[in-house]
């Protein structure tokens, strides 16, 4: 916003002299970048590129986060608001990122019925009215995430949705999440030979709890548990997701 009154003005007034066009219908102007609540710039050395925060290789940086952690991190401040970046802030949107893609996950796993307990189309109204109140990306995720809700206690048989209503659902995560958001599940397709292992371990505890050795099975799940992978049991089978 610092360089709304400078640099943008002169950039159209070059452009209209040069090309006798204006560059840009919409100018949005994000406000500044503080970094544990101190303005971000070169003089204090607090400055991240991108790159230093997809690596951790930073002083003030505990670790590195992928590239859609990072843009997830971003969206959860209104543009026009002032973002600060911490450790503690860049974690939270870390996991709070990789819930929303686990959701995502189940969708396809989802089994509809014949009736439905919810009304999709007032999600979808309330998601386009966050859109529409100058692409107000936080209210936005906070309805994405009541669909998350929904489709974890979809998948856990503690609500009902029927055929219309889950296409209605992935519709709306289609849109929202992928094509406004521009978020993906940067996971997909790194793992597969990680996919192997785990349904490898997911049988190994299944075939310890058959045989009623429940030793063996809690300490699976346990052992899983520490490394930040979450085993996740229901009538269709055990899945697994990673924090």
């Amino acid at each position: 916003m610092d360089l709304a009154a400078t640099h943008h003005t002169n950039e159209i007034a070059q452009s209209q002299a040069c090309n006798h066009t204006n560059p840009a219908k919409y100018w949005m102007h994000t406000n500044m970048l503080t970094v544990n609540g101190a303005r971000m710039s070169k003089s204090a050395g607090n400055g991240f590129l991108p790159r230093e925060l997809f690596t951790g290789n930073h002083p003030l940086l505990k670790r590195g986060y992928s590239p859609m952690s990072v843009r997830f991190f971003m969206l959860q401040a209104h543009y026009r608001s002032t973002l600060d970046f911490s450790n503690e802030a860049l974690e939270a949107s870390d996991k709070g990122y990789r819930r929303l893609m686990n959701a995502v996950a189940l969708l396809p796993k989802l089994k509809p019925s014949a009736k439905s307990d919810i009304d999709i189309d007032t999600i979808k109204q309330r998601c386009l009215a966050a859109m529409n109140d100058d692409f107000n990306s936080p209210v936005l995720i906070a309805e994405l995430f009541e669909a998350v809700r929904i489709i974890n206690s979809i998948y856990d048989n503690k609500t009902a949705i029927d055929d219309q209503g889950l296409e209605q659902l992935s519709l709306l995560i289609h849109d929202f999440v992928f094509h406004i958001l521009g978020l993906k599940d940067d996971q997909v397709n790194q793992h597969d030979d990680f996919d192997q292992l785990m349904s490898f371990v997911i049988k190994l505890r299944q075939e310890a709890k058959a045989a009623k050795d429940y030793t063996t099975s809690d300490f699976i799940r346990n052992g899983l548990q520490e490394m930040g992978i979450q085993l996740k049991d229901s009538k269709e089978g055990t899945i697994w997701t990673k924090n």
